[in-house]
């Protein structure tokens, strides 16, 4: 069905490689699926391409997009609308409010599905992720767990093996810069980290 889906989970939640599940899927019943993924991660690159990347191993293809991008000027320029087509957008925190608002209206005519964090390491909502949720018609929480075993819901920044909670909001990395932990485990270091 053509609408906007937002799913959304901490820093290791399968985001990702569900991202890629669903491409796949899509491909198998013959849909042309255009993945997306910001130029700002540019940790994967494989025989120049751009790639997209799960911690367990999936990888695709995809097209890269600026914060500049326009995507219904994206969408008329590659064709991307049509019968049997689909966007998936990884990483789709890292978009704009008005990118998210022209995807919206993408999704009138083809499915369009972003995955991403809901916040920062500063337990605030990312500008794109932020719009996704107050436009989105479907909305899922991709649940994590914290090494406690509690629910996961912070991502965690680590500098120098301290908490981070100052700092730019965008630093891309992965398991060797960030932890998704319960608010509780977080607070806990938080407050070590004080003494």
């Amino acid at each position: 069905m053509s609408k906007l889906y937002f799913k959304y989970g901490a820093m290791g939640s399968s985001k990702t490689a569900q991202a890629l599940m669903c491409k796949f899927n899509y491909e198998q019943k013959g849909f042309t699926v255009y993945l997306f993924k910001p130029v700002v991660d540019d940790r994967h690159v494989e025989d120049g391409k751009s790639m997209v990347y799960s911690r367990i191993g999936l990888k695709s293809p995809c097209i890269e997009f600026t914060r500049e991008d326009n995507f219904l000027s994206l969408a008329k320029e590659k064709g991307l609308i049509g019968e049997k087509r689909v966007i998936i957008v990884d990483e789709s925190q890292f978009l704009s409010r008005e990118q998210v608002n022209q995807l919206k209206e993408i999704s009138t005519k083809i499915p369009v599905i972003c995955y991403g964090l809901l916040t920062n390491c500063k337990t605030e909502l990312f500008e794109g992720s932020k719009r996704l949720v107050e436009i989105a018609e479907s909305l899922m929480e991709i649940k994590s767990v914290c090494r406690c075993g509690r629910k996961a819901t912070v991502n965690v920044r680590f500098v120098n093996g301290k908490v981070a909670t100052e700092g730019e909001e965008i630093l891309i990395g992965g398991d060797e810069k960030y932890e998704s932990m319960c608010y509780n485990c977080y607070k806990k270091l938080l407050e070590e980290n004080k003494g």
